[in-house]
């Protein structure tokens, strides 16, 4: 099943990119061009090539911050793309999850220094009306991995399809429990705001086990905290904890701690990505705890899928980055050409870029991908 399901993912991703291009008229280290500032500070990446034309489209990649790897990995594929197609890139980022003053002040820079366009990774609502100012100015604005609200603030995004990375490893949770008694900690993205990321994630897992019908989007936290599951067996379920990581190693160690000092009989753990997982992860070895399934979503080569094969994380959503980055960029140019813009996934508000559930313990039922076969393609580079 695996095998058969990782070709189909290969020849669903060649189509992605080529349906793109037609429709377009055709978490821990940085490198050194990566740039984190608080004043929306950035660098600019030459191109190799140029436009038909001979001029070059600048554009500005504004990314949450350059400390994930899920980014970092977006950046140098952005780059490599700049090169190939003629585009004078600046790269920018805040200093973290969230931090959406640094972007806003970014998004102010590629206005004001003339950019045909911006591909951003949204930290949340509040650079809606810059991005707005921005398509007021004539400039081109791409979203990237998290879709903004309202969707259209953008001229498209480029994203994983959050609701279905969630249910994937709702369900292989669900399988995996075997009737058995769920007492879950949920450790997301944040809790004094609301980010589609974060709830499509959070709320994809908690359907999947068949906790809820569909997701609310208006936040995290509205399901009933105790109840049955339906997914797998089905059995019961408590809800003991829905705690904010800001994405980060120390937040999930700060979670989980959090979450066990509420009910330390805590048997499966959710979490918004594998660096918050791997913070979770210490705090239950601390404890002795070593039999806590913990489920992740990214798919990152290093150490996402590391933590897969050793056990640490059961499972975990893959999605691809730099896959997301590339379409974006070719976009951009497209569409600063006067080329039409590619259209939307059917059914969702943003182009899907694909999404694999990666395991090393297959659940009958749940598609799956080995840990082998989601190191051949992760981060989609």
């Amino acid at each position: 099943m695996r095998t058969t399901r990782f070709r189909r993912l290969q020849v669903a991703a060649g189509l992605l990119l080529a349906g793109s291009l037609t429709a377009a008229a055709c978490g821990s280290s940085t490198d050194d061009t990566a740039t984190s500032s608080g004043s929306g500070g950035s660098t600019e990446s030459s191109a190799a090539g140029g436009s038909s034309s001979g001029e070059k489209v600048g554009v500005s990649l504004i990314l949450k911050n350059t400390t994930n790897q899920f980014f970092v990995s977006m950046q140098k594929s952005a780059e490599a793309e700049a090169d190939k197609i003629g585009v004078e890139l600046t790269v920018a980022a805040g200093k973290e999850d969230g931090d959406t003053a640094s972007q806003i002040t970014a998004i102010e820079n590629a206005v004001s220094k003339g950019d045909k366009g911006i591909l951003i990774t949204p930290n949340g609502d509040a650079v809606v009306p810059a991005i707005k100012k921005a398509r007021e100015e004539g400039l081109l604005v791409i979203a990237l991995d998290t879709p903004p609200n309202p969707a259209d603030s953008v001229d498209i995004t480029f994203a994983t399809d959050n609701y279905l990375a969630g249910q994937l490893i709702g369900q292989w949770t669900a399988a995996q429990l075997d009737g058995k008694k769920a007492t879950i900690a949920m450790l997301d993205l944040f809790n004094d705001k609301v980010v589609s990321v974060d709830t499509r994630r959070d709320q994809g897992f908690l359907n999947g086990m068949g906790i809820i019908d569909k997701e609310d989007p208006s936040g995290n936290g509205k399901e009933p905290p105790t109840g049955k599951y339906t997914g797998g067996k089905g059995g019961d379920y408590e809800i003991v904890c829905h705690e904010p990581t800001k994405g980060s190693a120390d937040g999930g160690k700060t979670a989980m701690e959090t979450c066990l000092s509420k009910n330390p009989d805590i048997n499966v753990v959710y979490t918004i990505n594998e660096p918050a997982a791997q913070g979770a992860d210490g705090v239950l070895r601390d404890e002795g705890k070593t039999d806590v399934i913990i489920v992740s979503v990214d798919g990152g080569c290093k150490p996402g899928l590391e933590l897969v094969a050793s056990g640490v994380i059961g499972a975990t959503a893959q999605q691809y980055p730099g896959k997301m980055a590339t379409l974006g960029m070719q976009a951009i140019k497209d569409l600063a050409e006067g080329k039409p813009k590619p259209e939307v996934t059917p059914g969702l508000d943003f182009f899907n870029t694909g999404v694999a559930l990666v395991t090393d313990s297959e659940a009958e039922g749940v598609e799956s991908i080995s840990v082998a076969e989601g190191q051949k393609i992760c981060w989609g580079a």
